[in-house]
């Protein structure tokens, strides 16, 4: 897990849930550092630096390309 790259940082678990399930569909090896702390306590996000979502090297740019995808203005799944 020490090779993993931070590729996004979110503040709630909230935030990311479309994205896992897109990396889930499509095989990416990824996870998201922090993710059950922050979940226990949300206020406490900020201090534990966010939700980082961590992302084998193999498959960064295929996950680069949903996250873009999912970012795009005419997606009915945007991040806001």
């Amino acid at each position: 897990m020490k090779d993993y790259i931070c590729l996004a940082t979110f503040t709630y678990p909230h935030e990311y849930l479309v994205i896992k399930l897109e990396f889930e569909n499509a095989g990416i090896r990824h996870y998201f550092q922090n993710e059950t702390l922050i979940g226990l306590l949300p206020l406490s996000s900020v201090a534990f630096g966010g939700i980082r979502l961590m992302v084998h090297p193999s498959f960064i740019s295929k996950a680069k390309q949903i996250i873009d995808s999912l970012n795009d203005k005419s997606s009915h799944l945007r991040i806001v």
